[in-house]
């Protein structure tokens, strides 16, 4: 189903305590101001008999309303924060420099709020962000150097510092990868942040955001699965992942056509089977799901398997919102799903016509 907005006083409620979950999904028009703002906005409420909700912000400027000058609700949230665009702008000019808050100091920026800001948008501070950022550059040089050669690619003075890194995003120490498994992770670069991609010669077995807490977790459950180990370096279906990742974010393509290989049971399987048939640009509810695959009653496990999906983005769990409309949880940060939905609408949008 196309997702619909939830009923006005879950929205108002939403906009009385600056709920983010709507945030970039719904709009308040307020009549007395002729504004238009985010449900997020720090101006002072208005009386719920002023205020009319609207999904996009087209249909708030076809009723006549203006963007608000406070919470610029016609740039993306994390566009809209000064404390966030500039250094953003500062890490891609950049992406090996060493960060520390007294270098946020310098540049007249509190570091308690950015950390506030990068957590509320990213879900990780920029301190985290760009200290990941160094570690990917190692990550590369890893696949075909030695540990101490990633180190120094990476930035990190110290090899312990490094190791310790490197172990907290994968699980594990660098110089415990196997130089033989058939199984090799590799680092693909997104808009929406760094990616970890688990191949063999065949299929993809795991792709996950390297920021998330639960991929050292993921990567023990594949090892177990395989009864093997895992290794660093790429193969064609690592380049045909990258590849399918890179149209996909350019808005040419929501076609992903590389092998799968799905470790689950039979059920989680199946609700990754009925995720892969939401087409893009649309969203359904636990609910809708667990009818979909004729388990009408099994909302909380299709909810479970759809939280223990390993394939990020190709099996589609970011889009499973509440019944109510809100995004509910992802593993990837809610900030992650609502950008991949906002990015899907143009795909809808591009069939609808």
């Amino acid at each position: 189903m196309l997702m619909t907005l939830p009923p006005d006083d879950v929205l108002y409620e939403a906009l009385v305590t600056r709920d983010d979950a709507y945030d970039g999904r719904a709009f308040v028009g307020v009549s007395s101001t002729g504004i238009f703002c985010r449900l997020t906005c720090p101006a002072r409420k208005p009386k719920r008999e002023n205020c009319h909700f609207y999904s996009d912000v087209a249909d708030c400027i076809h009723a006549g309303f203006r963007p608000c000058k406070r919470c610029h609700p016609l740039t993306p949230a994390a566009q809209s924060d000064p404390s966030v665009t500039g250094l953003l702008a500062a890490l891609d000019a950049d992406p090996m420099r060493r960060w520390s808050e007294s270098d946020l100091t310098r540049m007249g920026l509190d570091p308690s709020t950015v950390r506030r800001a990068f957590k509320r948008h990213f879900g990780m501070t920029f301190l985290d962000m760009a200290r990941q950022r160094r570690l990917a550059n190692g990550f590369t040089t890893l696949a075909s150097g030695k540990v101490i050669d990633a180190q120094l690619d990476a930035g990190f003075d110290s090899p312990a510092a490094f190791r310790a890194a490197f172990a907290k995003l994968m699980g594990t120490a660098p110089g415990n990868f196997a130089k033989d498994a058939l199984l090799r992770a590799a680092h693909i670069p997104t808009p929406l942040g760094d990616m970890i991609a688990v191949c063999d010669k065949r299929a993809l077995h795991l792709l996950e955001f390297a920021d998330r807490k639960a991929l050292p977790n993921a990567l023990a459950r594949l090892r177990k699965m395989v009864k093997g180990e895992i290794g660093i370096g790429r193969t064609d279906v690592t380049e045909q992942v990258a590849h399918e990742l890179a149209a996909f974010f350019n808005g040419d393509s929501a076609a992903f056509t590389v092998p799968l290989v799905m470790h689950g049971t039979p059920f989680t399987r199946q609700v990754w089977t009925a995720l892969r048939d939401i087409p893009a640009g649309q969203t359904c509810s636990y609910g809708t799901l667990a009818q979909t695959i004729g388990a009408p009653t099994a909302s909380r496990a299709v909810a479970r398997a759809n939280g223990a999906n390993q394939i990020a983005l190709i099996i589609p769990c970011h889009r499973v919102i509440g019944a109510d409309g809100s995004l509910t949880g992802y593993g990837g940060g809610l900030w992650r799903k609502q950008k991949l939905i906002d990015l899907e609408k143009t795909y809808a949008q591009r069939t609808a016509q």
